[in-house]
């Protein structure tokens, strides 16, 4: 089905393969004097070998540069079908697109390092050269060249289109990790925002070594196993949880290594009360965060794959009984295509030269413009 499309000042295409490694995300948005409509989405799944090998990336595991660079070209190619295929079904060309925004597959993100760094896959040139469309890429360097984290960065777009000058409100996005972004209702407040832990991530892991499946559809395992709260105490005791923002995560501290030396003191649960367990961890790491920075807040809205899983969100209404729980499907941005969006608006913002971090979130000394463009090589398409 093609979609018609509204005259709009610009368009932009952001993807986004995150820390679930699941797949590609696409949004097609346009923007017009700021305000944004997304016109297609898209998501295509990484087969089973291309996951497997970003999953050894993630985990460290690769035995030569060659093997990254193969990666990185391949991912390339994966993005650029993707772009393909959502210009295909709208009434858009490749020279009405402006740019790309592609935040790249984080392989190793180590902000606490000497020096810190971000390390995204996914060589953006060729992406460019494959679809004929400038690409913005490796978002998060420029935030830490000044002191900051280089993550989370999707809070400044939460900022801009959920924030609300009639109440307070918190926005948590459950990818493989769990982000937040506290938007106080005074407009001239910081935004506090962090990752609070995994979301997704462990529980996808221990579903697929159990029942081969690559995530817990709605949390029915989860929901068919109790918790083990001496287990959970173990997990929760993890410095991470108590660190004061700015903070920020991934794979490469919560990961099956991880969750191994969690579980090495213990051999009661079962593999659907592990399940279970680490479905309460996050969210008791996520509703602890938000009652500690977000007390006052009245509305939490919810993104990312983990708003489909009924049990988590179920269990987060039970921990936050004084707070609505509502998908971002309720103010017309589906769940699972917030942050390639957002990554299409860092693109924009990075074309205008405008700042698309947030310094009272990722800790940078000052507001800089995010992103790195490059144009189709001359005599490509």
């Amino acid at each position: 089905m093609r979609h018609t499309l509204p005259m709009a000042d610009s368009y932009f295409i952001g993807l986004m393969s995150g820390t679930s490694v699941d797949g590609i995300d696409a949004a097609l948005i346009s923007i017009n004097h700021n305000k944004i409509r997304c016109l297609a989405t898209q998501s295509v799944e990484f087969s089973p070998s291309l996951r497997s090998a970003i999953l050894d990336a993630c985990s460290q595991n690769l035995a030569t540069a060659d093997e990254a660079a193969q990666l990185d070209h391949q991912l390339a190619e994966d993005y650029a079908k993707v772009v393909h295929s959502l210009l295909a079904g709208s009434t858009l060309s490749p020279e009405n697109i402006i740019a790309i925004g592609s935040h790249g597959q984080t392989i190793n993100h180590a902000p606490d390092a000497r020096p810190p760094f971000s390390l995204q896959i996914g060589n953006a040139q060729h992406l460019a050269n494959l679809t004929g469309i400038a690409v913005v890429s490796d978002f998060r360097s420029a935030d830490m060249a000044v002191g900051g984290q280089g993550a989370p960065l999707a809070p400044a777009f939460h900022n801009d289109i959920f924030r609300s000058e009639e109440e307070n409100r918190v926005v948590a996005n459950l990818g493989g990790i769990a982000n937040i972004s506290v938007l106080a209702q005074d407009k001239d407040a910081n935004v506090i925002g962090f990752d609070t832990g995994p979301a997704n991530a462990l529980m996808d892991y221990w579903i697929n070594v159990h029942l081969g499946k690559r995530y817990d559809k709605s949390g029915r395992w989860a929901a068919s196993g109790s918790v083990d709260q001496d287990v959970l105490s173990t997990m929760l005791a993890d410095p991470y949880f108590q660190r004061p923002p700015p903070k920020s995560t991934g794979r490469e501290h919560f990961n099956s290594h991880w969750l191994a030396t969690m579980l090495k003191p213990f051999s009661k649960p079962g593999p659907a009360d592990i399940q279970a367990t680490l479905c309460e961890l996050t969210v008791v790491s996520l509703s602890n965060d938000i009652k500690r920075y977000a007390s006052d807040d009245s509305r939490l809205i919810l993104c990312g794959g983990g708003t489909h899983n009924v049990t988590l969100v179920r269990q987060l209404q039970q921990h936050l009984p004084s707070l609505t729980i509502e998908s971002s499907s309720q103010f017309g941005i589906d769940p699972d295509y917030v942050e390639a969006i957002a990554f299409a608006w860092l693109a924009h913002r990075q074309l205008n030269k405008l700042s698309g971090n947030l310094p009272s979130v990722t800790g940078a000394t000052k507001e800089v413009v995010l992103g790195r463009l490059v144009r189709p090589a001359l005599g490509q398409l």
